[in-house]
């Protein structure tokens, strides 16, 4: 059995993942749970998760970093839509300046982790990455802030005669490092965040940037400065006027969201407004602008500056929406029969989603399917005991999660310390709550792993909130007991247990 082989060192928190969200957890529990020992493993050879990984031309974050940075961390540079280096510096920055640097270990991956009620903790199994060894660990917890998707691969849809194409074909999730497309024909497939950040980066270098989409999304412009940020800091100082400029831009999110989904015809009219002042009279708008769902049904894209908008309107660029009939020798012919010639071709076609990094979960010898759980307060799983995990909101900054989670995490680790406590299991006394799917978008790479993932329920505590006022009051002003959760300790059978109070 898993808890008789020989354990390396017990932790009492194992934190998956080192990027934004396990940084910031991290950060959480090391100030408000100062004797937890405390370990982050990530799988590759530095921090920073996404922005380390994605290495292609012009990456950079659509969410204000007023917003998507840490609360307890303000964002001082000029620029409120940052790059991925940007990011980068000031996530290890953070890391360095809570010790959370000291406590990562690269070339990690977590493989499996095996539960033992009689011994209330998990036993991890661990590939180092960079010489193939396996070791193991225990953990009286996991949080796993691993993300959503598979960094080992993107997803590309099968095109017919890809084969036969003469050029060179990349996604961006592996983007080679010395891809050279200065004076180039570039298509790059698809419509999505990544697409729009794309075209206008290499529209500066290549000979010409096709989109070629095959439905459209929404596109809005924003500016990549905030001046109002910028005013805030230098008059208040770096912490209040980032403070007042995240809540300002919170607020700001929230009522754009709203207004789009109780007004969803009002919003398409507005975008399109926004989108026509940024081209020339008579530019198709409808046809390469128009998607065939409501407003934040699928995630908004945001271009700083409108820069996709500037680079087609000068001619570097072009969208073409269309479905791919084959690709050619020389590049890709369309069902409407026009053909594209191109050198390069981007299939910026999505993601691949993977729940908490694809580790394996067993409770006392069973194997867990994740499709069967349903989400606790948007933070644990049902019948899963001592796991936590991060997944950041949909339609606003990702980031924002992360605080409520890790601080509602401390308060229970808390709580058990006080009382006794070792074991605790969200139990879902209805069985046949009407259940849906824990991510409400529309999007493919959603659709395509919908029933690989957890559920939501359709009643509090087993729904996840869409944004931070739904988890402030949820995870900071309401206290860790729960009827549905069950406390207990060490070799207390999982049948036995009943909710304790208090």
């Amino acid at each position: 059995m898993a808890d008789s082989q020989p354990v390396v060192e017990h932790l009492d928190v194992l934190v998956i993942g080192a990027g934004l969200s396990g940084i910031g957890t991290a950060c959480y529990v090391k100030k408000l749970l100062e004797a937890k020992k405390l370990a982050i493993l990530e799988s590759r050879g530095a921090a920073g998760g996404t922005w380390d990984l994605f290495r292609y031309p012009g990456i950079r974050s659509d969410s204000d970093l007023q917003t998507f940075g840490y609360e307890f961390k303000p964002w001082r540079e000029k620029e409120a839509i940052a790059d991925a280096p940007q990011i980068l510096s000031y996530l290890r920055e953070t890391a360095a300046e809570h010790g959370v640097d000291r406590d990562i270990r690269y070339h990690h991956r977590v493989v499996r982790a095996s539960w033992s009620s009689s011994a209330a903790r998990w036993t991890v199994d661990v590939e180092r990455t960079d010489t193939g060894e396996r070791v193991q660990l225990s953990a009286s917890w996991i949080f796993s802030a691993a993300g959503y998707y598979r960094y080992d691969e993107g997803f590309t849809p099968k095109f017919e005669g890809r084969d036969q194409f003469r050029g060179t074909i990349v996604h961006p999730q592996h983007w080679p490092e010395h891809l050279d497309y200065t004076g180039k024909r570039v298509v790059v497939i698809g419509s999505g965040a990544t697409a729009v950040t794309l075209v206008p980066a290499m529209a500066d270098d290549a000979e010409h940037v096709v989109m070629l989409q095959r439905t459209p999304s929404y596109v809005l412009p924003i500016p990549r400065r905030d001046r109002i940020a910028n005013a805030l800091q230098r008059f208040l100082g770096a912490e209040r006027g980032y403070a007042i400029t995240r809540r300002k831009n919170i607020g700001r999110m929230r009522t754009i969201y709203w207004l789009c989904r109780r007004y969803p015809n009002a919003a398409r009219r507005f975008i399109k407004r926004q989108i026509r002042k940024q081209l020339p009279t008579g530019y198709p708008v409808d046809k390469h602008f128009t998607p065939p769902y409501d407003p934040f049904d699928q995630r908004l894209c945001m271009v700083p500056d409108g820069d996709l908008f500037r680079c087609v309107a000068d001619g570097r660029a072009s969208i073409v929406t269309d479905r791919i009939a084959t690709f050619t020798p020389s590049g890709i012919r369309l069902e409407s029969g026009q053909e594209i010639e191109a050198d390069v071709v981007v299939t910026a076609t999505g993601l691949n989603l993977q729940a908490f990094g694809g580790i394996e979960l067993t409770v006392d010898g069973v194997p867990t399917h994740l499709s069967d759980t349903v989400t606790f307060k948007g933070m644990m799983l049902s019948g899963i005991p001592n796991f936590t995990y991060a997944l950041g909101y949909a339609h606003s900054s990702w980031t924002l999660k992360i605080g409520p989670v890790s601080e509602h995490f401390s308060m229970l680790l808390d709580h058990m310390d006080t009382r006794g406590h070792e074991i605790c299991r969200p139990m879902l006394a209805d069985p046949l709550m009407p259940r849906r799917p824990l991510m409400a978008l529309s999007s493919g790479y959603v659709r395509r792993s919908v029933n690989q993932l957890p559920h939501q329920g359709d009643r509090r505590p087993w729904t996840s909130s869409v944004d931070l006022r739904g988890d402030v009051a949820l995870l900071r002003k309401s206290g860790v007991v729960d009827p549905a959760l069950h406390f207990s300790k060490a070799a207390v059978p999982a049948k036995a247990q009943v909710p304790q109070e208090g």
